[in-house]
């Protein structure tokens, strides 16, 4: 390959002037050019500091505010006022400084357990390093493993910034003696079966605490996790709620029974009441009855003997007659009987 011996030099002197064409400038290039507008310009270098701290400034005089946030602004570190979302101006850094609180976020505290992985599948971890936020003694003497979720959000960010040093910690330690206060007060079924009504008070009792501490926050919701008895005696504890179930289900079945037989005995009392009050009414109206006919009777008797004493016989001759079998009727002078024997048959038979 042929060397191009004059072009090679020419670049060497290039470099050595002012470095190649289209490369990168020499430090020393540099250099000079900055003494030179120096010397051109004696204020330039003032002028772009003045420059560059005036853009700092700036930048730092205009924020934005998240549409879930306000804007807490301190001057020389006293509130001065709370701004809303958007874009908004403040002084430089140094004089004004502005705290971003999330006012609209719902946050979560957790007792008794921790959530190591949230979504679909969500996954706590629990144990002894936890187990002391939720073991608790309940009112009849027993003790309970209560894990809780308290859900709340920042209400008033004056409160929340410059009133308590620790507002977490202090939410904590005042959830967690409420939740004791209102498990102590109840036994260790209703703590057990009655989750939402203890949520309910704890919240009540939470929020006032919370305000009188003048905190800031705002409990959204109090949730409770199962609740159970420490694992060393929850067999026991599981045989004690089999026999109070096994109790329950043969009071259950004894007062079934009950309810059977007790209205069936009782209807067939009031039965029996009534057919004897019914019958005992028949008799003596039949009674009444059968001694007012025979009084009229005697009455109509006594104006005229012979005429009802006739009467009464015919009407039981009327009443005895039709009832008897064959009849013959006799007189003195009838001589024979067979002829008699014949009255009432055809050839065929009897009639």
């Amino acid at each position: 390959m042929a060397w191009d011996w004059d072009k090679l030099q020419q670049q060497m002197k290039g470099s050595s002037s002012g470095g190649s064409p289209g490369g990168p400038p020499k430090m020393d290039d540099v250099f000079e050019k900055i003494k030179g507008a120096k010397g051109k310009f004696p204020g330039g270098i003032w002028i772009i500091v003045l420059l560059i701290i005036l853009f700092l400034l700036g930048t730092s005089c205009f924020y934005t505010v998240d549409v879930d946030e306000v804007g807490v602004v301190q001057r020389f570190g006293r509130y001065v006022r709370t701004v809303q979302p958007g874009l908004n101006f403040k002084l430089p850094r140094g004089i004004e400084k502005v705290t971003k609180v999330k006012v609209k976020y719902i946050f979560n505290e957790e007792f008794g357990f921790r959530t190591i992985q949230a979504g679909v599948k969500t996954r706590y971890a629990s144990g002894s390093a936890y187990l002391g936020e939720s073991l608790m003694l309940t009112g009849d003497l027993n003790v309970a493993v209560v894990p809780w979720i308290v859900q709340y959000r920042i209400k008033n960010p004056y409160n929340y910034l410059f009133k308590v040093r620790d507002v977490n910690a202090t939410l904590r330690d005042l959830s967690e003696s409420t939740m004791r206060l209102i498990v102590g007060d109840r036994s260790i079924n209703e703590v057990i079966s009655k989750r939402g009504e203890i949520a309910n008070s704890a919240k009540g009792f939470l929020q006032d605490e919370l305000d009188e501490a003048e905190t800031g926050l705002q409990i959204v919701t109090i949730e409770m996790k199962k609740t159970n008895v420490p694992e060393p005696v929850q067999p026991s504890f599981n045989e004690v709620n089999q026999a109070v179930q096994e109790k329950e289900r043969t009071i259950y079945q004894a007062k079934e029974q009950y309810n059977k037989v007790i209205p069936a005995a009782r209807g067939n009392a009031e039965k029996t009441i009534k057919t004897a009050e019914g019958y005992a009414l028949d008799r003596v109206n039949r009674a009444k009855g059968d001694a007012a006919r025979f009084l009229a009777l005697y009455e109509e008797y006594s104006k005229a003997k012979d005429v009802t004493r006739r009467r009464l016989y015919l009407e039981a001759i009327q009443d005895i007659f039709p009832k008897l079998g064959n009849k013959f009727i006799m007189d003195a002078d009838q001589k024979n009987l067979l002829p008699l024997l014949n009255i009432g048959k055809t050839q065929g038979g009897d009639k």
